[in-house]
């Protein structure tokens, strides 16, 4: 069970609709301060629909989410962002045309420049450091995720939503990214709700995980009860669905 008083963000019940459809159907999570929780499942399973209804993106058509004690459900996406809620869309969300420093300065928008926050982005991805005058859109996969995280971490948020962080990089750089993620907690007091599909890399650096199957939650467990479960033996450890 999450204690209350450990739950940084909430959903209850939550069901959202993109124009006709139904996409979520009842999701109810949980994510714990400081630690990286891990919504699973496949393509169209509602992962993203997930992260973009908790970020405002898409209304909650039923349903309650709390961050940090507070309903953010009817907030639009400007108020939910300045609450400390930071979204790293699959497609990394950053500025193309800018160079990687301009990508950075810019996430630190009317609060002005914090050297101690950049400083301490670029330990954590040296990559940005050597590529600090390059435009972004000539930035590796890997090195778009780094900087997409970058930004976050000298925005000062407190919540990061990670959409697939390991689509388009190699075994290497995924097992590195996850690793980076798994770090955000204790470095920068980050709580993580990543949505993946990849189980086995995903699991080394959570604490608890939930798989969503066509927008329902159908498993929800600590990472030791996961590896066991029958649902993640079919759809992740090489079982037929």
């Amino acid at each position: 069970m999450t204690n209350a008083d450990d739950t940084l963000l909430r959903l209850d019940g939550v069901f959202t609709n993109i124009g006709r459809y139904r996409i979520l159907h009842g999701v109810s999570l949980a994510a714990r301060r400081g630690r990286v929780t891990m919504l699973l499942g496949r393509n169209g399973a509602g992962k993203t629909t997930t992260l973009r209804t908790i970020m405002g993106l898409w209304k909650a058509r039923l349903g309650k989410i709390i961050f940090d004690g507070q309903p953010i459900t009817a907030l639009d996406t400007p108020h939910i962002a300045r609450l400390g809620i930071a979204y790293v869309p699959e497609n990394m969300g950053i500025f193309g045309k800018l160079t990687v420093r301009e990508n950075m300065l810019l996430a630190t928008g009317r609060r002005g420049f914090d050297p101690q926050h950049l400083e301490r982005a670029l330990e954590s991805f040296p990559a940005l450091k050597m590529k600090w005058e390059s435009p972004a859109g000539s930035l590796s996969g890997g090195q778009k995720q780094m900087l997409a995280i970058g930004r976050a971490i000298i925005e000062r948020r407190r919540l990061l939503l990670i959409d697939e962080p390991s689509v388009g990089l190699s075994p290497l750089l995924v097992s590195q990214m996850i690793t980076k993620i798994g770090e955000l907690g204790e470095r920068f007091d980050l709580t993580v709700l990543m949505a993946e599909q990849n189980f086995n890399q995903a699991v080394r650096i959570a604490d608890r995980g939930y798989i969503i199957v066509h927008g329902e939650i159908v498993v929800a467990a600590n990472v030791e009860e996961l590896r066991g479960n029958d649902i993640v033996k079919r759809l992740y450890l090489g079982g037929s669905v």
